[in-house]
């Protein structure tokens, strides 16, 4: 068997290599869209390649996401040889660690280009490329942060080709060499890379937000399948991983301060996230322009580890249908002057483990009235306060609650930093305003597109995160896992109504108090070894959704979504397949 495998190797290195000049198939660029054509010997011109084709067959070319300025490909593809390619940094400052990491992640990514088992010409010309940062001192996330670059590429003397990112700061610069990256192809045909030899691309992304959320409560995901999702968004520019890392079915996060909670809340000792674990992911992320933001939902979505300490109410209520959306409930009890006691110490841990992100998600949704109606100890606490037992009061009691926590959250960071909070009842335009300032505030959607709390909350001043289930939640679409038939949120969600997911479109003359959005993986159906599929490709539609708003639809992108979903499995992401790659080779023949 160890023979038949080096030999099949060999055969299919040879095959690359042999032949050169006999290629079977040749692409031909034809009114926007590359054509398979049969090769002649007797054509005067070269063969193209597939991917030289559609480098120059559209406007954007293989990029993804495009970007919003202005781009120029030229018309010419150089050879170049990947072993003299040198990366040169400029301007020394704290970033200096992070230029350097970008470096040799992007030699990696350079790699990928070429198909496994195959080894390109040593030939061609020799690649300098110039990092030029800006503001090298600035190293920390923010809303506000400038991620545009300049990329301009050229030939230059001494048979080298130069190519210059230009950044505002690291984050630009990290950007700029993720499109560099997808300017480099293989040629299949004469075992050459190329790279576009006349190129000026200005770019920026629209929106600052651009996320992934994903939940590690109801399923647990291993450090390696975290750290391949902050990979593959890196790929496509995605900036945020919002890691939603407890819930009523666990507590893996350690909090060192209140262990119990791990001890009594996690799935097994192994099934953990300690602070050094969180901490490795952290600066993965930042390596690779990704923000590691932390969720702590409460008061609703907390049960397992809180067994011991007498601050939940309704915990493992049955029957549970009657006390919240999905087993086993729990909510916290507000009354309880021990409970922010717990809080501030679990916030401080978070602060310290994420190291001192620049927002905190406090969660806020689904809290149930019957839950706490359920305790004669809470019902006493409202009479006491000359409030009855109906809706508004409930939301006074919560409010108590959202007060009390939002304090220890800022004395645990030492600072105020901007919240976020799903949309729930305490959002409902009626009373928002009463219990959430603008400006301490911003809020995620998760109700559907056309919602009109959308607008209502711009109107009102709010600032949204648009996570809308009709269009970004990704666990929509399988079997259901309480009772029969499918989950509450079906059909799935294919990648075309993703990337028409415009929040443009939802939020319109207010858009510029739109952040961004963020797809959102619920893992009740989910775990480590579906995780890839479930985000890749569509995640990737989100991405240019979000980088560049297009006004243009899903066809426009269609093929290069292809493209980069091939990128992504080179990567080692384990994506689903949106097409037969029939269709990749065969442009514009599949369609409805």
């Amino acid at each position: 068997m160890g023979v038949q495998k080096i030999f099949f190797l060999f055969m299919a290195v040879h095959y690359v290599l042999a032949d050169e000049d006999t290629p079977v198939w040749r692409w031909s660029c034809d009114d926007g869209r590359c054509v398979k054509i049969r090769n002649d010997p007797k054509f005067t011109e070269p063969a193209l390649s597939l991917e030289s084709c559609k480098m120059f067959c559209n406007e954007y070319g293989l990029l993804w996401p495009k970007p919003t300025g202005y781009t120029n490909l030229g018309t010419y593809l150089s050879k170049i040889n990947m072993n003299t390619i040198e990366v040169h940094l400029d301007k020394r400052g704290r970033s200096d660690d992070l230029m350097e990491a970008i470096r040799l992640r992007w030699k990696k990514l350079v790699t990928q280009a070429v198909p496994k088992f195959v080894i390109p010409k040593a030939s061609g010309k020799s690649m300098d490329v110039y990092l030029l940062n800006q503001n090298p001192d600035l190293t920390e996330f923010s809303l506000d942060m400038d991620e545009g670059y300049i990329l301009n590429i050229s030939p230059a003397a001494n048979e080298k080709v130069n190519a210059t990112i230009i950044g505002s700061n690291f984050f630009g610069v990290r950007n700029g060499l993720e499109t560099l990256s997808q300017l480099i192809i293989y040629d299949d045909i004469r075992n050459n890379v190329l790279i576009p030899r006349d190129v000026t691309i200005k770019d920026k992304p629209v929106y600052p937000y651009r996320g992934v959320l994903l939940d590690t409560s109801r399923n647990y995901f291993s450090i390696e399948s975290i750290k391949t999702t902050i990979e593959a968004m890196a790929m496509v520019k995605l900036n945020t991983f919002h890691w939603h890392i407890t819930d009523s079915q666990s507590f893996p996060f350690v909090s060192k301060k209140r262990p119990n909670l791990t001890k009594l809340g996690a799935y097994s000792p192994a099934k953990v996230y300690t602070k050094e674990m969180i901490g490795e992911v952290v600066k993965f992320g930042l390596e690779r322009g990704v923000r590691v933001l932390p969720e702590f939902d409460a008061p609703a979505h907390v049960g397992e580890g809180w067994q011991d300490t007498g601050l939940t109410v309704c915990f493992k209520a049955e029957p549970w249908a009657k006390y919240c959306v999905e087993p086993p409930c729990g909510q916290l009890n507000p009354i309880k002057e021990e409970l922010y006691d717990y809080l501030k110490d679990i916030y401080a841990d978070m602060e310290d483990a994420f190291q001192s992100p620049d927002m905190f998600h406090m969660g806020g949704d689904e809290v149930s009235e019957r839950c706490w109606n359920s305790s004669e100890e809470i019902q006493h606490f409202m009479i006491q306060n000359r409030w009855d037992l109906q809706k508004p009061s409930f939301l006074k009691l919560w409010n108590y609650f959202q007060t009390k926590a939002q304090e220890r959250v800022y004395q645990a960071f030492g600072k105020k930093v901007p919240i976020i909070l799903w949309t729930s009842t305490l959002t409902e335009l009626s009373h928002v305003e009463q219990y959430l300032n603008k400006d301490d505030y911003i809020i995620q959607v998760w109700t559907t597109g056309a919602d009109p709390t959308i607008r209502g909350l711009l109107e009102k001043g709010y600032r949204l995160i648009m996570s809308n289930y009709d269009a970004l939640y990704f666990d929509c679409g399988y079997g259901a896992w309480v009772g029969s038939g499918n989950n509450w949120c079906s059909p799935y969600i294919g990648w075309q109504k993703v990337y028409e997911n415009s929040p443009k479109l939802m939020s319109l003359e207010y858009s510029d108090q739109v952040l961004g959005g963020e797809a959102t993986l619920w893992s009740e159906q989910a775990d480590s070894a579906t995780l890839d599929g479930r985000l890749w490709p569509r995640a990737a539609a989100l991405a240019e959704r979000l980088w560049a708003e297009p006004l243009s639809s899903w066809r426009e992108a269609e093929r290069r979504i292809l493209h980069m979903r091939e990128r992504l499995v080179r990567a080692g992401i384990q994506t689903e397949s949106l097409e037969p790659e029939w269709c990749y080779q065969n442009e514009g023949y599949c369609y409805a």
